[in-house]
Order: C-alpha cells, then structure tokens, then sequence
C-alpha cells in the first residue's frame, strides 16, 4: 500500500497541510464535515471560508464522506477542533486499516475530562492503534505554511520507527519536522500556550510595554514546565519548538487568535 493521507478537518490548518501533502505527490484526501462546503471547495478549488485566497492543487480531492477519507489510507491526519477529536476519531475508527498511523495536529485538552489528546484518541481507538500515534505541534501558522514560509515543528511517537515514518511523510523544503519521544510534553506545551496567548494580549490592549510581555513569557514558560514535570513531561521540550517556539509565536504574532481575543478583552 503506497503512502497515501485522509486528512480529518478542513479548517485552515487541515487544508495547509492537505496542500503541503498533495504538492509533495502524496495522494491525499481532504475531509470536511459540511457537504456543502466540500463540494463548494471542490468546485472552485479554495476554500473560501476557512483558507481563502489559495488555491488547492490539482491532485487533492475533498469529500465530507469520512469512509472515503479514511479506508485504506495508511496514514491519517487528524485536524478536528480539540473539543470534536473523540467524537469524530470514535467515527473514523471502524474505517481505519489494520497498519495505519494516526498523526493529530489538533491542539487543546478535551474540556469535560481534561484529558489530554493522546488520552483521548485511546479511549476511541483499538489498542493497535496506540503506539502509533503520532503528535504534530510547534509554531505554525496555517496562512504562513500555506504560502509556503519555512516552517519548523515538534512530532512526538511514542514508537521511534513510527515517528520517523511519520516525519519523513510531513516534511518538505520549507517544513522542517524534528522528532522526539516526548508524547506529554509536545502536547502540553501546544495547548496550555493558548493560555499565556491570551494573557498576552491583554497586556498589548492594556497598553503595557516590551518589559511587561518579556516576563510574561519567560514565566508563562516556566509555568508551562513545571506542570509538564508534574504530569511525567521531559523539560527539555518546553525549551524547544513545541514549548518556547509556540508560546512565543502565539503570545506575539498577528495570526493568534487567543492573542487577538487578549487585545480586544484589554
């Protein structure tokens, strides 16, 4: 069976990497939950609501059929919103094949248990599946990745053959993915990082300076480790691109939505 992707969730992010994928040769489908949306995608060849002004390449198809997505694809990417991650993977489930790898680059906690993902996604999925999980994270903006900018990110495997599979299929030119075994720590630093983000922001829109946001940050960071040590993290990963890399491109690039909601709350 050749490398080919079902990618789970056409937000902007599932569609940058969706895109990234295709232009790499990889055969890729692109899942989208609203069936109009992915006819309409389908048709003009952008997705006008969530990554507009790009144009998808030829080879990706879109469907909102989540067995056409998914059946016989040896990998599967998962981009659903945090909060959606155990109902959707609980529907993909019955559809995966018997060696595929499960990469999620969705990030968040799941609210109502407060799980992490990785706990999530073993809760839905077959034991088989468990050590081959995969978790993409780090600084990445969908508009930046789409427009081709270099781009370097953290994937955590549990499984180092699985991992390295996993970074060889994601990489390209302009996307650089380093691999660790860190599983808690990549996922802690990707959420929890939304949080400073916010606090972040507040300060912007209340005015405050270089001085107030550099503490923030550094302490945000510190925080975040002490958690991520509490929790069986390794600490050297909140130093890295899925710790300070993400906490520092969310708590200051013009893209972050929680820096955003921050600057209008102050």
């Amino acid at each position: 069976m050749t490398d080919s992707v079902g990618v789970i969730g056409g937000g902007a992010w599932g569609t940058a990497l969706a895109m990234l994928l295709a232009d790499k040769g990889v055969p890729t489908a692109l899942w989208m939950y609203e069936k109009d949306l992915a006819e309409e995608t389908n048709r003009t060849r952008e997705n006008r609501v969530y990554l507009p002004g790009f144009t998808l390449p030829a080879s990706l198809g879109v469907t909102s059929s989540l067995e056409e997505a998914v059946r016989n694809k040896p990998f599967i990417l998962s981009v659903v919103p945090s909060h959606t991650v155990r109902t959707v993977s609980a529907q993909f489930a019955p559809f995966l094949a018997a060696e595929a790898v499960i990469i999620n680059a969705s990030k968040g906690i799941e609210i109502e248990t407060l799980k992490p993902l990785a706990e999530v996604f073993k809760d839905t999925l077959p034991r088989e599946f468990h050590d081959r999980l995969c978790f993409l994270s780090g600084p990445s903006f969908a508009k930046e990745v789409a427009k081709k900018m270099p781009t370097t990110v953290a994937l955590a495997c549990a499984d180092a053959a699985t991992g390295r599979r996993s970074q060889q299929l994601m990489s390209a030119p302009y996307f650089r993915v380093y691999t660790n075994n860190d599983v808690i720590g990549v996922e802690l630093g990707g959420s929890i990082k939304n949080v400073i983000a916010i606090a972040a922001g507040v300060l912007e829109g209340l005015g405050y300076g270089h001085n107030t946001m550099a503490g923030l940050i550094t302490r945000g960071l510190a925080e975040m480790a002490r958690l991520g040590v509490a929790m069986g993290a390794d600490p050297r990963t909140f130093a890295g691109l899925a710790g300070m890399g993400d906490l520092v491109l969310t708590c200051t690039g013009d893209l972050s939505r929680n820096r955003t909601l921050g600057v209008r709350l102050g």
